[in-house]
């Protein structure tokens, strides 16, 4: 299973965000901290994610039959955590350790498991990022976006591109191999010569992983506002495509492979903690607006379960306060629900979705008897958009 613990304060907002995140004067740390301790191990107990569940997809005879005891008991097991937010750097080491020492002390945390922050570049300091590693931390998502003053303006970021430059150099000293970078394409007014230049910028930056994100114009955003309003230019779509394929190109010739649609690594740095999703395996969302998706195997429960937790950090606390957790939100997924899941996740991979993968859910139907047989998958596969093979 994978913890994934959400800070939902920043400093700002910036233009093109719509994430649940809250800018206050003042956070009462301490309070939002035993919320998160005490939700962490509410949600642990409740998923009773067993050593015997591989990575978190269950084993036996599926999620949807008879729920199988495992032999005999053994420690819950976590594959990664994954702090994300908001701005989780904001947080103090302290308040990372305390989550991380109550999933430990409820589950088994392996060593060496992956245990991911994400930080912005201007909280992002020597001295935190030793105290983020001291708590726990192996790994860092430096949200840099652009290395371009000007397009940092446009988007709302704190941070200069010389404060993301001694960040990411900061980061990779402390976390080397481990650090990632976050970078945004298709801005208004932006060519894609401009975009290649500026990757090659961040080539010569970066550690071993990109996720390179299409800026998305979202309703009730100031960016959006300012497109749709026709005082800034809407992105053409084949721009767009022509700066993803030749982002593309650039990285896979510094020999990073395009795993997923969004990411590449190289020297096998691959997030661990992101393959979870990609792959449908269970994760647990605590703090204010986290999703979660697990079997709540602690109450009973034989089925996986889409959940929600409450989004306005001072109903959450009320919530998490009074019972242990902030879920405002549970669904139980029909295994045609959790099919389409696997496919859909599974399909921005490069590794696709496994026979073995697709057992776990569909012990009846193979993806052979889903997908072999005529019909609009025959057409797809002729056309060269779907490859059915013995992976």
């Amino acid at each position: 299973s994978a913890p994934c613990p959400q800070w939902p304060y920043c400093r700002q907002r910036c233009s093109y965000c719509n994430f649940n995140k809250y800018v206050v004067p003042v956070v009462d740390e301490a309070a939002v901290r035993a919320c998160l301790v005490r939700e962490a191990r509410t949600l642990l107990r409740l998923s009773q994610v067993q050593r015997w569940v591989l990575g978190g997809i269950l084993g036996g005879s599926g999620p949807f039959g008879a729920c199988p005891q495992p032999p005999h008991p053994l420690p819950y097991s976590i594959t990664s955590v994954f702090f994300g937010g908001g701005t989780p750097s904001l947080a103090s080491p302290r308040t990372i350790a305390a989550v991380l020492e109550a999933a430990v002390g409820t589950a088994h945390l392996p060593a060496g498991a992956e245990v991911t922050l994400e930080a912005n570049p201007s909280s992002a300091g020597s001295s935190r990022l030793a105290g983020f590693r001291a708590a726990g931390v192996n790994r860092l998502s430096i949200g840099v976006q652009s290395l371009d003053d000007a397009e940092l303006r446009l988007l709302g970021r704190e941070h200069t591109a010389a404060e993301a430059w001694g960040a990411v150099e900061a980061a990779r000293g402390l976390f080397p191999g481990r650090t990632s970078i976050d970078l945004l394409f298709g801005l208004p007014g932006q060519s894609c010569g401009a975009w290649a230049r500026g990757l090659e910028v961040a080539l010569g930056l970066c550690d071993d992983h990109v996720s390179l994100y299409q800026l998305t114009l979202e309703r009730g955003t100031a960016l959006a506002g300012k497109v749709w309003g026709g005082a800034l230019p809407t992105p053409p779509q084949d721009l767009l495509a022509d700066m993803y394929q030749t982002a593309r190109a650039m990285l896979v010739a510094a020999g990073f492979r395009h795993y997923e649609v969004s990411n590449f690594a190289r020297k096998g740095a691959l997030s661990t903690h992101n393959l979870s999703y990609w792959r449908a395996e269970q994760y647990i969302g605590v703090g204010p607006g986290a999703h979660g998706r697990f079997v709540p195997r602690g109450e009973g429960g034989c089925s996986r379960e889409a959940r929600v937790q409450a989004l306005e950090p001072d109903a959450w606390m009320r919530e998490v306060q009074s019972r242990g957790h902030g879920t405002r939100r549970r669904v139980v997924l029909s295994p045609l629900e959790q099919l389409e899941e696997v496919l859909a996740l599974g399909l921005r991979t490069d590794e696709g979705i496994t026979h073995e993968r697709w057992g776990h859910f569909s012990p009846h139907l193979s993806l052979e008897a889903a997908f072999g047989a005529p019909g609009e998958a025959e057409a797809l596969q002729q056309q060269g958009w779907l490859v059915l093979d013995g992976g």
